[in-house]
């Protein structure tokens, strides 16, 4: 996990890190369109994964915030899966001109909240261990919805975390400043005693707005 460490070493030491999930401490093993046309195939319906792959970007770019302020429960619940139902029916339909029946949309919900789909980054536990051990307090503040824990806790890192927020029950996601508030709010830390580390616009955009340090995580 390597990061802009010369700018950071000027900076205070954090008291805790607020982590990004997806593109910093996970990824999925295989393409969002592998997992989409395995199981378009299994309700009968043939859609190429490159194809699927192609239009997801710009259709989840242009997608309202997951986040439903004042939802929770089984609202909750319903509204993600509407909210990623709308973009598996969008994505299905431009790649191969599918018409997703009500069944598939809730089956890949369900898939992706598979921890087998997805991987950790080699580096991630033993930088997570170091930095317990060196008494630096761990969140994750995420654009995703509820499924994340389990995921987290599917994949081994909960119990390295003290927080996890996410955007949908949030009721904001990143670049808003709202998740990383509410993060600090239940760690009793002010913005200036954590740092976020994440690898997108959106993760220095929100921490900027929040008044929390960002590294800016680059992968490629």
């Amino acid at each position: 996990m390597q990061a802009d460490l010369k700018t950071a070493a000027a900076w205070p030491r954090p008291r805790a890190l607020l982590l990004d999930a997806m593109g910093t401490l996970i990824t999925l093993r295989q393409s969002v369109g592998h997992t989409y046309a395995a199981v378009a195939a299994e309700h009968g319906l043939t859609v190429e994964a490159t194809a699927i792959d192609r239009v997801f970007g710009e259709i989840y770019r242009q997608a309202p915030p997951l986040a439903f302020p004042g939802l929770e429960g089984a609202e909750l619940l319903a509204a993600e899966r509407q909210w990623w139902g709308e973009r598996i029916s969008t994505a299905l339909h431009q790649a191969g001109g599918v018409v997703a029946p009500p069944e598939l949309p809730c089956a890949l919900f369900e898939r992706f909240a598979d921890p087998a789909l997805w991987m950790v980054y080699a580096e991630v536990p033993d930088c997570l261990a170091r930095w317990q051990t060196l008494g630096i307090r761990l969140a994750v503040v995420s654009n995703f919805d509820q499924r994340l824990q389990g995921l987290l806790e599917g994949l081994g890192l909960t119990s390295w975390l003290e927080v996890v927020v996410v955007s949908s029950s949030a009721g904001a996601a990143k670049p808003s400043p709202l998740p990383f508030r509410q993060a600090l709010h239940q760690l009793q830390l002010e913005p200036g005693q954590a740092w976020h580390v994440g690898d997108s616009p959106e993760d220095e955009l929100g921490a900027a707005a929040a008044g929390v340090r960002c590294l800016r995580l680059d992968r490629s």
